[in-house]
């Protein structure tokens, strides 16, 4: 465990070249010492060395000896899932999830869903604070055997400094400090959306991939930028509004206070209204029903109806899709990336939002720009979002990103 310190430096920091080691197996999953060595540009003694000290204070496994056509079979090493955890938390508008991954990387148990309503209020937090620490109790996962906590949640956050800009301002401290003090381990706070890029990249099948834009399809619109393998922060890490370009004719004021955000047409708050309006001027829909039989807008409910066929529905995810497409035809002009995944609840929607999307933007990008990037939509749905904090959250312990 990080507690003990035995596998640190003086300032209680595991050594470079110990976080080096380490890194080398979250990317290559095994290795032997001389694959290491080569890697790392190290010295076999030198590998082995640590090797012995991360073994004895639990971080790797020696995995045995590795099949060899022949000559002498090298032993081969691995991370040690039960070094200690990472507890992942994803706050959205409607309810909070929680998971628990191992060292490895590895989600233990399904993801656990809390009813929740995100609110900029000191009632809000307390609940959040209480959801986290019941949660962690509940997994029966002792706290000095947890690393920390990534948390993820919306709108604008410096993940070095702590601070969310968009929620939960009542002090001078940062956000993330409240919530170490409160939780009692510590936090390492992110946007959402660039948690779910991060998860959805390092867990994916992306090989050889190292440019992608993640677009985060949710309540809001938000996207996760990773250029070089690293998720790009920008200058306070408020990269990837793509909600708040500045896109549309309307007078629609969006949640950041300004009027003709791409948000305020591609989003789940803009399914809400637009929905909401055509119910007004008499359009037939099941989401009538439904939103009669829950009490409110749900998107789950939406993505339902989209599938079931309702037509209303499936009119208004198309015109969302062609939007979208329209504008992420401008970043990859832009950006010129080799991948654009499009993630979020809205994109359990499938076909119904991608066909119109894909054919927006053969429309509006270049076309030898457009034949380098593809386009696909999320392997993982919401866990990319629980993924991420967690990854982020090691990368960030480890000081890797």
């Amino acid at each position: 465990m990080v507690a003990n310190n035995k596998s640190m430096d003086g300032n209680g920091k595991i050594t470079a070249t110990k976080k080096s080691m380490i890194h080398h197996m979250i990317k290559n999953g095994t290795s032997t010492l001389a694959e290491m060595a080569r890697d790392l540009d190290l010295s076999v003694p030198t590998v082995t060395k640590f090797a012995s000290e991360l073994i004895e204070d639990n971080y790797i496994l020696d995995l045995g000896k590795q099949n060899a056509a022949s000559g002498r079979r090298p032993s081969v090493f691995g991370l040690n899932p039960k070094a200690g955890y990472f507890v992942g938390v994803d706050v959205q508008q409607k309810k909070i999830l929680l998971t628990i991954m191992d060292f490895g990387g590895h989600m233990i148990g399904e993801p656990y869903s809390v009813s929740y309503r995100l609110e900029d209020t000191p009632r809000a937090l307390n609940q959040l604070f209480t959801i986290i620490k019941d949660y962690i109790n509940m997994t029966g996962i002792k706290r000095e055997d947890t690393f920390c906590a990534g948390v993820n949640i919306a709108g604008r956050v410096n993940p070095i400094t702590g601070y969310s800009y968009s929620y939960f301002q009542y002090d001078k401290r940062p956000l993330a400090q409240t919530m170490k003090e409160d939780i009692g381990i510590p936090v390492f706070l992110d946007n959402d959306s660039r948690s779910m890029a991060y998860g959805e990249y390092v867990m994916g099948d992306y090989k050889g991939m190292k440019n992608v834009l993640f677009v985060n399809l949710n309540w809001g619109l938000g996207a996760g930028i990773i250029i070089d393998g690293r998720p790009y922060y920008g200058k306070s890490g408020f990269s990837g509004e793509i909600g708040h370009i500045c896109a549309l004719d309307n007078e629609i004021i969006c949640n950041c206070g300004k009027k003709g955000c791409l948000e305020t047409e591609v989003s789940g708050f803009a399914v809400e209204r637009i929905l909401k309006e055509k119910c007004a001027q008499g359009s037939s829909t099941i989401m009538s029903d439904l939103m009669r039989e829950h009490g409110e807008f749900l998107l789950s409910d939406f993505i339902e109806a989209v599938r079931r066929g309702d037509v209303l529905s499936i009119e208004i995810i198309e015109n969302i899709g062609f939007t979208l497409g329209r504008w992420l035809a401008g970043l990859i002009n832009v950006l010129n990336p080799e991948l654009v995944i499009v993630g979020g609840p809205l994109a359990e929607t499938k076909e119904y939002l991608s066909y119109p999307m894909q054919s927006s933007i053969r429309k509006y990008s270049l076309n030898f720009v457009n034949s380098d990037t593809k386009v696909q939509m999320s392997q993982f749905g919401e866990n990319a979002s629980l993924m991420g904090a967690c990854l982020i959250a090691r990368s960030r312990m480890l000081e890797l990103i």
